[in-house]
């Protein structure tokens, strides 16, 4: 807002005004910091596991003083829990936008099912499905704050999936009695299996079988033909 013609300060001006600037600009390189960090971590974590990561060996990693990364996170805990954080984040940007920016029905469940392929074999800074990873390492430490993050966000994922098949029921591409929790399971079962044989078994026909497993869920889902 704007004072009149009679001489007043515009707002916007004054030693107020630059201090908020200088504040907002500290808070701006703060955050962009700390993303550079996580950055790193996430790195640690495709390497040697979340429990791998500590604030000593993100610290070699950045050559970053301890103290300095005190300052962003105040312990190992806070870390891990930025850190899964980030990796949902990337999963949301990467795996489910896609598929919600597509057609609703199956052409989004073809794409959730092609950026999860992705997700799991195809990005170069992580090995495998880090959601997964954290999955495997939080089974039984009940209560943790990671294992908590990461059991809501597998449950944002499977509403996801159940959405998405009804929608699909919806479109008349998929049978009207279809149990979408079902169908979701079984989805994730053949991308858990993937997971399984791309990255630990070295299957070369990993690929190939879960998109058959794919075609077949669809397949046997699928409305049935009225007889004429």
């Amino acid at each position: 807002m704007q004072r009149g013609s009679d001489g007043g300060r515009k707002a916007g001006s004054g030693p107020g005004h630059r201090r908020a600037s200088g504040r907002d600009g500290r808070l701006a390189k703060g955050e962009a910091t700390r993303r550079a960090i996580l950055a790193r971590a996430v790195g640690i974590v495709s390497r040697v596991g979340y429990e791998g990561l500590s604030i000593g060996a993100l610290a070699e990693e950045t050559r970053l003083s301890k103290s300095g990364l005190f300052a962003h996170f105040k312990s190992k805990e806070a870390l891990q829990l930025g850190v899964m954080q980030e990796v949902i984040n990337r999963y949301i940007e990467r795996v489910i936008q896609p598929a919600l920016a597509a057609r609703r029905g199956e052409a989004r469940l073809r794409v959730l099912f092609e950026r999860k392929l992705q997700w799991i074999c195809g990005l170069s800074e992580t090995r495998g499905c880090l959601l997964q990873k954290a999955a495997l390492e939080y089974d039984n430490r009940p209560h943790h704050p990671v294992r908590e993050r990461l059991i809501q966000a597998l449950r944002d994922w499977q509403e996801v999936l159940v959405r998405s098949a009804a929608a699909a029921v919806e479109e008349g591409e998929l049978r009207a009695d279809l149990d979408g929790a079902q169908f979701a399971y079984d989805f994730d079962g053949i991308l858990m299996m993937y997971q399984q044989a791309h990255g630990l078994m070295r299957d070369r026909n990993a690929e190939e079988r879960a998109r058959r497993a794919f075609e077949s869920l669809l397949e046997r889902n699928r409305p049935l033909q009225r007889v004429h």
